[in-house]
């Protein structure tokens, strides 16, 4: 087409200014006025008839299928009438009657009849009736019907051949299925013009094999209608099945037939009978070809049956193999019917599934519940045995795939399930990697199911802004160093919070022979619950009061532990101990500790002197509320005080605090421990914040955010601010009110051996804090570091409470990480490892009150997961070993691994606690290893024990808003903290934990939830044979001697290799030789021995220390705890006991 005259890009579209060429395939009508707008109509090409017919037959898939279908149906009736003409044809004719030779006429009118031989006579002489297998009786309805069906099925197979035509015709009627079709049909077309063969035995039954052809062609072209992929697996079943019935039934026809020339006739029943007999290798004998034609017939089949059956029972067997390796699939039908959740991960490995499993399926309300696990990977042998247990077998589905395909997605039916859960591993290196891999199927699970709740698990805080769409996220490493940093404000406070996520019903260790193992294991069993105050029995005769009122008397009848509540039925953030200024209400959300929630309580008052009398409702106000008053006193204590016009302050006078903790409770006004001869008694707790003459004056703590602006004056300290943090590592952070630095601190002045123009010290002695350090050893500055520093910097600490913080890292840390951390006061880093004693001599650690040691994220074991915590804990015990005094808190990977932390040889408490921790286990304990020592003083915790929390989750959807309170990672308005105060001398006359809930509640408004209770062993380790050594030393004179020196010697060698070349007597005259333990002993002037291993690491640190110029009496070579056993006890009962040294 030429175009001219074009104005506009629309004239083209609309006018044809030339002549037209017309093509001979298509035509073009239009008018060839070059100024006229015309309409143009095209047309296609016609198809012809061929081309037509192959779109309806071959080409169109929902036709195809209609004419498989039909095909089949086909095959089907000519079997159907096989059957109906053998049934036909013995119907009539007596049991030893044949047809007669006879056939010229196409007709049996004559019969001939014998009698049946003896088969051993027949067996010597043999005589076959050929007539009567060549020829059967066909009645003329039946003929007509076979005849007919036949020439359509003919017609249909012609059809699709010529069709399906490509140019090789040969190839196509070569084939066994059009052979076989031609010899079925073309018989009975014949007998339309030879009526005398209308007779003649045709084997119909073949027509079977056609027909289980056309099945596997119908069912192909079923699943391509429907845009479905075929089940492997299912395909090849429906061939096997298919292939055994064709085999059976073409064995049962066949001999039931051929035996008509026989001695013994047969009907389908008895020929079907001997062909799954035979087909089975059973062979009774009852039954068995006596002619050759059906003994040849039968070793025909048999050996089909030897070359067909084993290659499908292969490729069955292959594919079901696959399938085992792919999982299975959760159908449609069943997630209708039933409910399910999704576990996503990379890896499958057998403690972390069995963590989620035990703690899934804690809950009563999720007993019906299925798991359906997706991964990418294979099943190791571990998880294969794991899933064949009866307990899961039922209830989990394995599928392997990946969560970014749909086809998987599909197979899970996630857009069905009632929630998914995304976790890793927790001993992965590649941890950023970890969380790009979560992030990935997070977003792809939002696009594939938008409704379907996301429970995330992620590691690095900075990733967490990726998945903010989930209804749950977990950060790791933000509960981690959150649970490390309130381990040294609040001892084992990781220890609390990993029993109170753990389901459990508080019956471990009841079994045992010491009194705190009962006590700790009774009450490891409290959790978190709620209840609406409106329909709960414990608070719901509280409507009303002052929430601190609810939570002391809740413990004090019911024994259950009043923390926090959530205003508005939920629709309001959750407050830890609002304090007496919130009056609950009848939607308030009631969270408390329990061992069980309230529905599964039996009510027994938990105080035996639990006042129940109701006031007189003829009294007026006054005298009702005097009852109360005296009431609560009375039944608190048997000395009651003077209560009229008396206030309780909780002013800096009254209440001394030493950081989070108070230094004492002390004794009401004019008594003392001299002159007080009975319990004094303890004023009541106050149903409102102002009652009568009785008024409780509370600080407002909870308000802070409020009552402080951005840069707050410190009082104890001129160069400190209260304020929000300007910088922080990543998005996604709380506003937290902190202590900072009222001018930014140099960047040259954080590294703390390093000296600087503003700084000369290169070591924490020259620093001379006046609070003792917390030292941080990690591989790198990582982000998370943050909320370790937050909570000590926090605002309700008083400044001059605050620990330096000391970071041994490995890593020179970004500037990012160090532009945050200048604004806090007294952080420091190093470069340095834990596995140098010069660095931790440098990072203070003789100064340290707690050494937290953070798990390495590289490990040097590949083969075995449980060996990833090895370096962390080597370098512990090494830490341990040198410096026995220093407080060690560790987080390991495996929790499994607890017991080799602080770990001694020959120590048999220490093989009693492993006892113990097995018959837990075999008891069924999910936490079975909470009586090693080192996890029950909060010394360890694993990062796994944070997978509960998201599991929890899925039961209890505030669980984790209420730990980020709890630990301080974000704050709420009205909400409490957690500190904690230690019961001295002074403290004694309290006397129980109901009378110091009480004395919290009515004077501080603070709620106690614990206690960390420290006590003596009451079974120690075999003790040193001294008496042995005495004897050695004493008695045996040179030879001793010469044993000793010898020893020595070799003690000795290697103290000056470790060394390294140092001088064995150092300027102080310290001697860098063993003392021999004879000298010591002398020297000692006591009975003792010392340990010369103990003398040897002695000698070596101080040499270190000499080295570095820090003075020796720094360190402390003795070990108090290791005698001495500590423990936490979650909401003990009312009448509880204290003891000295308790924290509360």
């Amino acid at each position: 087409m030429v175009c001219s005259n074009i104005d506009s890009l629309d004239d083209v579209m609309v006018t044809l200014i030339s002549h037209i060429m017309i093509k001979k395939n298509n035509k073009v009508q239009a008018v060839v006025d070059p100024q006229t707008v015309v309409r143009v109509e095209f047309f296609t090409n016609e198809k012809s008839f061929k081309e037509r017919l192959q779109l309806y037959f071959i080409k169109n898939q929902r036709s195809s299928l209609r004419i498989r279908i039909f095909n089949l149906v086909i095959k089907l009736l000519t079997c159907v009438l096989y059957v109906v003409r053998v049934l036909s044809d013995t119907s009539f004719l007596p049991p030893n009657c044949v047809p007669g030779s006879d056939v010229t006429n196409g007709t049996t009118a004559r019969n001939i009849c014998w009698d049946i031989i003896d088969k051993d006579e027949f067996v010597e002489n043999p005589t076959i009736h050929w007539e009567r297998i060549w020829w059967v009786e066909r009645g003329v309805a039946l003929h007509i019907v076979q005849v007919t069906v036949a020439i359509i099925s003919l017609s249909e197979t012609i059809l699709v051949q010529y069709l399906s035509y490509k140019g090789n015709i040969l190839q196509q009627i070569v084939s066994m299925e059009f052979i076989l079709e031609l010899c079925l049909t073309v018989p009975f077309i014949v007998t339309i013009f030879w009526p005398s063969l209308r007779g003649l035995f045709i084997p119909v039954f073949l027509n079977c094999w056609l027909g289980k052809q056309s099945m596997q062609n119908m069912f192909n072209d079923l699943h391509r209608v429907m845009q479905k992929s075929q089940s492997a697996l299912a395909q090849q079943l429906m061939i096997l099945c298919a292939t055994l019935i064709c085999l059976v039934f073409t064995s049962a026809c066949g001999i039931q037939h051929l035996q008509r020339g026989g001695n013994r006739q047969l009907d389908l029943f008895q020929s079907t009978y001997f062909t799954i007999v035979t087909l089975s290798t059973v062979g009774y004998g009852d039954i068995y070809p006596d002619i050759w034609p059906s003994q040849m017939f039968i070793m025909g089949m048999i050996t089909a049956a030897l070359l067909i059956l084993p290659t499908q029972f292969e490729q069955l067997a292959y594919t079901w193999m696959e399938r085992q390796k792919q999982g299975g699939a959760y159908s449609s039908h069943r997630a209708q019917t039933e409910k399910h959740v999704v576990v996503c991960t990379t890896t499958l490995q057998a403690d972390t599934v069995m963590d989620f499993l035990n703690e899934f399926y804690s809950h009563p309300k999720v007993q019906d519940y299925f798991v359906v696990l997706l991964s990418s990977c294979d099943l190791d042998p571990t998880m294969k045995v794991l899933l064949q247990v009866p307990m899961w077998a039922q209830r989990v589905i394995f599928i392997q795939g990946s969560a970014l395909k749909d086809i998987d997605l599909a197979r899970c039916r996630v857009q069905d399930a009632e929630a998914c859960f995304i976790i890793s591993s927790q001993n992965v290196e590649q941890k950023d990697a970890a969380d790009q891999h979560t992030i990935m199927r997070s977003w792809a699970i939002k696009d594939f199911a938008p409704e379907c709740p996301q429970y995330v698990q992620i590691f690095r805080p900075e990733n967490k802004f990726h998945v903010k769409f989930a209804e749950h996220v977990v950060c790791v490493d933000e509960f981690k160093y959150a649970l490390l940093a309130n381990n040294c404000l609040c001892p084992a406070t990781s220890t609390l919070v990993t029993l109170l996520l753990h389901t459990s019903r508080g019956q471990e260790g009841q079994t045992s022979s010491e009194e705190w193992q009962r006590l700790y294991g009774r009450c490891s069993g409290n959790e978190i619950y709620h209840v609406r105050l409106g329909e709960s029995k414990f608070f719901g005769e509280y409507l009303g009061k002052s929430f601190t009122y609810a939570s002391f008397h809740a413990h004090r009848k019911y024994g259950v532990s009043l923390v926090g509540v959530q205003q508005n039925s939920g629709l309001s953030t959750i407050q830890l101990n609002p304090g007496p200024r919130h009056i609950m209400r009848e939607s308030d959300l009631c969270f408390y500790m329990n061992i069980t929630k309230e529905e599964n309580s039996a009510f027994i008052l938990a105080h035996p002197n639990q006042d129940d009398a109701k006031p007189d409702k003829k009294q007026g106000p006054s005298s009702e509320q005097t009852s109360k008053v005296a009431s609560v006193i009375a039944s608190v204590g048997s000395m009651a005080l003077d209560l009229q016009n008396t206030r309780l302050m909780t002013s800096q006078s009254e209440m001394k605090r030493t950081g989070s903790r108070k230094s004492q409770l002390e004794l009401p006004k004019g008594l003392s421990h001299v002159n007080l001869q009975k319990r004094p008694s303890i004023a009541p707790v106050p149903a409102y914040l102002e009652f009568g003459d009785i008024t409780v004056h509370v600080e407002d703590d909870t308000g802070s955010e409020d009552s402080f602006p951005f840069a707050d004056e410190d009082d104890d300290n001129p160069e400190y601010v209260r304020g929000f943090p300007p910088i922080t590592p990543y998005i996604g952070t709380s506003p937290t009110l902190c202590h900072l630095m009222r001018d930014k601190r140099p960047l040259c002045c954080l590294q703390l051996s390093q000296i600087c123009d503003h700084c000369c010290y290169n070591n924490a002695k020259e620093y001379n804090w006046p609070n003792r350090a917390i030292i941080v050893a990690a591989d790198y500055a990582s982000n998370g570091l943050y909320n370790f520093i937050v909570p000590l910097r926090s605002h309700a600490r008083p400044s001059y409470t605050l620990n330096p913080i000391v970071l041994i890292l490995e890593k020179t840390p970004d500037m990012t990480f160090l532009e945050t951390i200048c604004h806090f006061p007294m952080v420091y880093w190093m470069l340095g490892s834990i596995e140098q004693i010069e660095d931790l001599l440098r990072a203070g650690i003789n100064l340290a009150d707690n050494v937290v040691i953070v798990n390495k994220e590289s490990s040097n074991s590949q083969e075995e997961e449980t060996l990833a915590d090895c370096n962390t804990i080597v370098a512990v015990q090494t830490i341990f070993r040198l410096f026995p005094s220093a407080n060690i808190i560790t987080e390991l990977t495996q929790s499994s691994n607890m017991r080799f932390m602080q770990f001694r040889a020959n120590d048999l408490y220490s093989y009693e606690l492993s006892k113990r921790e097995k018959k837990e286990k075999e008891r069924g304990s999910h936490i079975s290893y909470m009586f090693r020592l080192p996890f029950a003083a909060g010394n360890v915790f694993s990062a796994s024990m944070l997978d509960t929390l998201l599991y929890q989750a899925f039961v209890k959807d505030y669980v984790i808003t209420f730990v980020r309170l709890l630990l301080g990672i974000d704050q709420a308005v009205g909400s409490g903290h957690l500190s904690c105060m230690k019961i001295t001398n002074d403290d004694l006359w309290i006397r129980t934990y109901g009378r110091l809930y009480q004395k919290l509640c009515s004077t501080t408004c603070e709620i106690p939830i614990g206690i960390y209770r420290t006590q003596a062993k009451t079974c120690r380790s075999p003790p040193v044979n001294h008496s042995a050594l005495e004897y050695l030393i004493h008695r045996n004179g040179a030879k001793s001697s010469s044993l000793i020196s010898r020893d020595q010697s070799a003690l000795n060698l290697a103290f000056r290799n470790s060394v390294k070349g140092s001088r064995y007597r150092n300027r102080a005259g310290v001697s860098l030789n063993m003392m021999s333990m004879a000298e010591h002993h002398r020297k000692d002037g006591k009975s003792r021995v010392m340990n010369p291993e103990r003398h040897e690491i002695s000698q070596l640190v101080k040499c270190r220390m000499q080295s570095l110029g820090q003075p020796l009496e720094d360190y402390d070579e003795t070990n108090e705890k290791k005698d001495t056993i500590s423990y936490v006890v979650i909401n003990p009962s009312y009448d509880l006991h204290l003891c000295l040294g308790d924290i509360m």
